[in-house]
Order: structure tokens, then sequence, then C-alpha cells
């Protein structure tokens, strides 16, 4: 049964593992960028707690970013996944980007577990008082675009943004 865990460095060589199968592609929903140094037992345990630390809407971000939570979606004791929450846009991720991103590593697809996970965030946003989500993929992204509709994603339009042609999708809880 997967579930839906806060960032641990616990799950460090799991987490590693899913890295290397990603290879160069984003890893969305991870919160992952360039300049954190996951590849060292310290740089990781930085990054965990800099994932943990962005959900404190009293904390002050880097510019550009906005409050989030973070988990990581867990299946047998392995890490298989990341998605995020985000508390509210602005206008780069009203563009692109939205209110919830994820991703499944390579590995763990067409098992269910991003339409499971995307599900469970959804009642997050909701018991956070959010009325409706924006939702996000590449418009070649099938897979994801299912996702999201099977969750209840009514597509808005698809555009060019920052992250190349979009499919946006808006989800009211």
């Amino acid at each position: 049964m997967p579930e839906l865990i806060s960032p641990t460095v616990a799950l460090r060589d799991s987490w590693l593992e899913s890295s290397a199968e990603w290879g160069a592609e984003l890893q969305h929903g991870s919160g992952v960028h360039e300049s954190d140094d996951v590849g060292s037992v310290e740089g990781f345990g930085a990054w965990v707690e800099r994932l943990r630390s962005e959900s404190d809407e009293t904390r002050e971000l880097a510019p550009g970013r906005v409050p989030a939570a973070y988990w990581w979606i867990v299946d047998d004791g392995k890490y298989a996944g990341a998605i995020t929450l985000r508390f509210r846009l602005n206008e780069k991720l009203l563009d692109g980007g939205g209110h919830i991103g994820y991703g499944v590593r390579p590995s763990a697809r067409q098992r269910g577990l991003a339409t499971w996970a995307l599900g469970a965030v959804l009642d997050r946003a909701r018991e956070r008082g959010l009325e409706r989500v924006l939702v996000t993929c590449d418009d070649d992204n099938a897979a994801s675009a299912r996702t999201i509709e099977r969750n209840g994603g009514v597509l808005e339009d698809v555009r060019e943004t920052w992250l190349g042609l979009t499919r946006r999708y808006w989800i009211t809880l």
C-alpha cells in the first residue's frame, strides 16, 4: 500500500536510485534544484530540511518561491516519487507549474501511483481551504493528462509557457 510521507534522510539510498533512473530528466514535484548537493550525505540532509521548512508560511523564501508542502510517494518502503502542494500561485506558477507538481520514478510508473497521490494531495488542499487548484503537464505527456483528468481536471487551455507547450487544468475541490 503506498503512502505519502514527509521527505526523510532515511530514504536517501532509494532516492538516489530513483535519481539515476530519471537521468537528466527533471523530477517534477521533487523540489530539487541544480544548486542542491544531493550526492553528499550533508547536502542531502540540507535539501530535505529545506523541503520541510518551505511549508512554514512565516519563513522568508527565495525570490520567486511560494510556501509549499512536499511529500514523497513511498511504496513497499521504497521511494517511488514526489508530489508538491504550493499554497498559492505567483505569476510564473499561474502560467505553468500550478499548485501541484508530481513525478513518479520510471520503474514505478503505470501502477496508478500518480493518480492515487494526486487524489490524496487534493484532499490536503481542500483541508487547507483551497477551493480550486491548477495542475499542469507537458502537452505530450498523455499519462499525466489522464492522471489529472481522473482526478476531476478540466482543461482550460494548452499554451506555450516557460516549461514549453503546457496543458493547464483546473480542479474544483
